[in-house]
């Protein structure tokens, strides 16, 4: 079982230079992640007059975060598993790829990436508005949630498949682009119902930055239920225990 591998590590992780180093590529990548995916967002909106809830916007945003998760993947993957995403973070901690102590401080540096992501789009735009995720009329708190869950599982499923999995072979190569397409199409199914964040740290940012707090709770708990079935899942059905063994950060 998944659960019988999970590992507390201890506080002197936080110190170790390779702990550091994967902390401050999960923040860079998370930075170039929102910046994008955000970033185009608010072009969209400015060029279309708040056009971004429309068909031809809901693409735009599947097209831009996919990109943008494909090449933060792949910049931090070397480093510190290029998980740019605090659930994604949570299903490897919960398969007994990675540490609590190791994932707080991942959890940590998304989130600040993501906050100034933010902050420098406002800036840099003249003070528009980053906006929060929220859900759209008609939608209710369950709903949402159990989209959220939906989507976030068949993300870290596709994670555990094309990176973590020992069997992977040739096929890590693709993780980076095959993280992205998944993202980019729960993004076309979801999009037009909560936003389809399936990532607490791309909520937290905007929420932050906007100080709206509007059902915030839906895409934490449900990313982080997700993420943590999909761990479940995999290990259990898909990674025997003679052929389980504990990645190096730098594989995952």
């Amino acid at each position: 079982m998944p659960i019988s591998r999970i590992a507390i590590g201890n506080s002197s992780e936080l110190n170790q230079s390779d702990a550091l180093k994967a902390a401050l590529a999960e923040f860079i990548s998370m930075l170039i992640f929102v910046f994008a995916g955000e970033g185009s967002g608010m072009a969209y909106n400015k060029l279309t007059n708040n056009g971004s809830a429309t068909p031809a916007g809901l693409v735009a945003a599947s097209l831009s975060h996919a990109f943008a998760l494909f090449v933060a993947v792949s910049v931090g993957a070397n480093i510190s598993g290029g998980h740019v995403n605090p659930a994604v973070t949570f299903g490897a901690f919960v398969g007994g790829h990675i540490t609590l102590f190791r994932s707080i401080l991942y959890w940590i540096a998304q989130l600040l990436g993501s906050v100034v992501a933010c902050l420098l789009l406002k800036f840099a735009t003249g003070g528009l508005e980053t906006s929060a995720f929220a859900l759209s009329p008609g939608v209710e708190a369950g709903n949402a949630l159990v989209f959220e869950i939906v989507m976030t599982f068949g993300l870290v499923y596709t994670v555990y498949a094309t990176a973590v999995d020992p069997k992977k072979g040739d096929l890590g190569i693709i993780a980076p682009i095959a993280i992205g397409f998944i993202v980019g199409a729960n993004i076309l199914a979801g999009g037009a119902f909560d936003g389809a964040s399936m990532n607490p740290a791309v909520s937290f940012g905007p929420a932050v930055v906007s100080w709206t707090w509007s059902n915030h709770w839906v895409y934490w708990v449900g990313p982080f239920a997700g993420a943590a079935i999909a761990a479940v899942v995999y290990e259990i059905f898909f990674i025997s225990p003679n052929t389980h063994e504990q990645l190096p950060v730098t594989d995952y």
